[in-house]
């Protein structure tokens, strides 16, 4: 049996990086073979109004080549936190960390009509490495690194990710086990206004992973409050048999033969929770490029209450609430930016009183000159009446004695 520690270090490189690939194709080819994954997430729609510009995203993954065609220009270089000495000139260096990137901010070349087109092109990757690919020479010193330090080192790239101006965080990774310092390290990034998406993991179902609860085992970054966990479909849109089932998930994204660009600048389909996390990734940067400060809470509302092909019950714990929908997403951060309550003092009636929704008070008409001279000769009346009576109780009084 493993221990607590190897079982994390390989959940964090096998678990939800499971990937079958294929040798690439053309690259004129490559976007009419993409062409379901950006369909069944309606983007072209949302990139009538946004493309992702101005807006970073974090990769935390096993690092990206900055000098792929289809990502030139597009990636800044952040720390190597694995622990591990290879090389960025390996051919093992950054290999999946590269394939996700170009899901997100892939812009092709040639014009932009050859190669991968990400989801938003016009944004900025910022390559943050926590993990070596499992080919990496070094792979094997990793998994025998403490657990504390496996963690600290995530949590190390998720700090630096909020401190270098990224506004949303990809994390194509998993752990068994959670750990309070990454924990504290989302909650700041969360407070920064950064949206974190994670891979919900490529578990199966419980028969596959011997969840003795009826469901998939956890995964974190996926687990932890405030994350969006996502799941992956096929290209009918059916839950892929490797996506993690769980409570975690959120969303649904494509995660099946998706075309990617790797490190050695061919292409490659790849599969797994993974490329559905940097699909996700890819519209948080378009509504964060359009509305930088909307709360990350209200980011994962406009997400998961506007997606397609949802569950016959509104959520279930494969697909979460359903497949993202780009530019209805959008659309709904809009019209969340758009409402500003005013901020204003609310007067002790309405706070105490019961407020507007309170049983009104019985309507009073205006009072006229003709009711107030008769209010003056009733009052008039009225002292009569009392000097009257006055009198008699004191003729009374005399005559007693």
């Amino acid at each position: 049996m493993l221990s607590l520690r190897r079982i994390a270090v390989v959940a964090a490189l096998c678990g939800t990086v499971s990937l079958a690939l294929a040798p690439g194709a053309a690259a004129d080819s490559i976007r009419g073979n993409q062409q379901w994954v950006l369909d069944m997430m309606n983007v072209p729609a949302a990139w009538q109004q946004t493309e992702g510009a101005g807006v970073t995203v974090a990769v935390i993954d096993s690092g990206v080549n900055p000098y792929v065609s289809d990502l030139t220009g597009s990636v800044i270089t952040g720390p190597d936190l694995s622990g591990v000495s290879t090389r960025t000139s390996s051919p093992d260096w950054g290999v999946h960390g590269t394939w996700m990137a170009s899901l997100i901010a892939g812009h092709g070349h040639d014009g932009g009509g050859s190669g991968v087109i990400g989801i938003a092109p016009e944004s900025r990757i910022l390559s943050i490495r926590v993990i070596p690919d499992r080919t990496d020479p070094h792979y094997a010193s990793y998994t025998r690194e403490q657990e504390t330090a496996i963690q600290q080192s995530l949590a190390d790239g998720i700090d630096y990710a909020v401190r270098h101006g990224a506004k949303v965080i990809s994390m194509s990774i998993g752990y068994s086990a959670p750990s309070g310092t990454v924990k504290r390290a989302l909650l700041n990034a969360d407070a920064h206004g950064v949206v974190v998406i994670a891979s919900a993991g490529n578990s199966g179902g419980p028969s596959d992973a011997g969840g003795g609860d009826g469901m998939a085992p956890d995964s974190f970054p996926a687990d932890y409050p405030g994350v969006i966990s996502v799941g992956a479909v096929n290209d009918t849109g059916a839950v892929a048999g490797f996506s993690s089932d769980n409570l975690s998930v959120q969303l649904a994204a494509p995660g099946v033969s998706v075309p990617a660009q790797g490190r050695d600048g061919q292409y490659w389909w790849v599969s797994g929770t993974s490329p559905a996390c940097a699909l996700v990734a890819g519209v948080a940067a378009l509504i964060k490029s359009e509305y930088p400060g909307l709360a990350p809470s209200l980011v994962v509302s406009a997400l998961i209450t506007t997606t397609t092909g949802r569950p016959a019950k509104g959520y279930d714990n494969e697909e979460g609430f359903g497949i993202v929908n780009a530019a209805a997403a959008l659309a709904k951060a809009g019209r969340f930016a758009g409402h500003h309550p005013a901020v204003t003092s609310v007067p002790l009636a309405l706070r105490f009183g019961g407020g507007p929704t309170a049983v009104p008070a019985a309507p009073v008409r205006p009072r006229g000159p003709g009711q107030l001279i008769v209010f003056a000769l009733l009052a008039f009346a009225s002292l009569l009446l009392i000097g009257t009576a006055s009198t008699r109780l004191a003729v009374l009084r005399r005559s007693r004695r």
